[in-house]
């Protein structure tokens, strides 16, 4: 297997090659992301390995080398496809001075694969994208077979939203509409889970808008924005990317109402796999004390099965860099990124 750095004409047409993977491409590996992903000082390095393109972000570890980071890649299905890239991944990490790299590839969470997993090497960490464990909607029927699959009381709230005069329809992702997003978002956030800056919002939601990928949409109720989402159609996949909503439930339904313009919308844009991105793991989806728990009993609602994938792995380049990584280094650049620039690391 042939692995190099992509040239000019492969990045101008990078998309589609991340589409043309054994994986049907994903978003968190487009060029898109990896732009957006330089806002907190990552560099992309976009790989080719015969076939197979691989989105790989950058930073270098003060006195150990670089760290490399393919988030939900690279985009095999399989251990053994896996296992045939990773002897010139490492390799090439190599000698480019990289003492680890990061994976996230969407192979589904099963014994055997992870068995498969620890005897290539790899060492297991936690998941960086949160959708290790996750809702999927097909979405190859027409909209009565979908509508028809929901559960009962997801087309109850559907319906009853309507009824009671909610709305929900795609906005313009402009600096107003971010804003009101932003404010959902944030208050839905309070307590549970920690979000980046409005810049880093802003400009991803943007982008993906123009890029004609993203879609911003928010329900109504008596002249009111109270729930938000933007959503993503990249290839035959959709993803829910961001969703937040009024802390007072002054609108019943109206988040089951708005997702379900979001499923018509990526009907539109040909998905036919929407990624609700995010749920509890399948044996912790009725533990209360679960942090996604809420998260997931909302998701499960579209499709009770919940689909585990296998997580993240670090492929060690360096054992004795990666060692002082983990001992320390890791929670130091963890700790100054996050007090220098009030953002996540990774």
């Amino acid at each position: 297997m042939a692995i190099r750095f992509a040239n000019s004409d492969e990045i101008n047409d990078w998309n589609s090659r991340i589409l043309a993977n054994p994986d049907n491409g994903n978003i968190f590996q487009g060029i898109e992301f990896a732009e957006q992903k330089k806002l907190g000082g990552w560099t992309p390095r976009l790989i080719v390995a015969d076939d197979l393109a691989i989105t790989t972000l950058e930073k270098t570890a003060l006195g150990l080398g670089k760290l490399w980071y393919i988030p939900k890649g690279p985009g095999v299905n399989t251990t053994r496809e896996l296992d045939e890239v990773l002897p010139e991944l490492r390799a090439f990490a190599e000698e480019n001075g990289v003492f680890a790299v990061k994976i996230e590839p969407e192979i589904i969470k099963k014994d055997e694969n992870l068995a498969d997993l620890l005897k290539l090497g790899l060492k297991k960490v936690t998941p960086i994208q949160p959708n290790a464990s996750t809702v999927l909607l097909d979405l190859s029927p027409d909209l009565e077979t979908i509508m028809a699959s929901l559960n009962q009381k997801s087309r109850h709230a559907i319906r009853r939203a309507e009824r009671d005069g909610v709305t929900a329809e795609p906005v313009k992702a402009n600096e107003e509409n971010c804003q009101i997003m932003y404010a959902l978002l944030r208050d839905t956030a309070a307590g549970s889970f920690r979000i980046r800056s409005f810049n880093y919002y802003k400009t991803f939601w943007q982008a993906y808008e123009k890029a004609n990928l993203g879609q911003l949409f928010f329900a109504y109720f008596e002249g009111k924005v109270v729930a938000g989402a933007y959503a993503i159609a990249f290839g035959k996949k959709g993803t829910y990317k961001d969703g937040a909503s009024v802390r007072e439930r002054t609108a019943y339904g109206a988040s089951h109402l708005l997702q379900w313009r979001v499923i018509e919308w990526m009907k539109t844009k040909g998905v036919i796999i929407h990624d609700l991105c995010g749920t509890p793991p399948a044996d912790e989806i009725n533990n209360t004390g679960h942090s996604y728990y809420g998260i997931g009993r909302f998701k499960t609602s579209f499709n009770k099965e919940v689909t585990d994938y296998v997580g993240a792995y670090d492929i060690v380049i360096k054992p004795r860099a990666y060692d002082v990584w983990i001992k320390i280094g890791q929670k130091i650049a963890l700790r100054l990124h996050t007090y220098l620039h009030h953002e996540n690391y990774f």
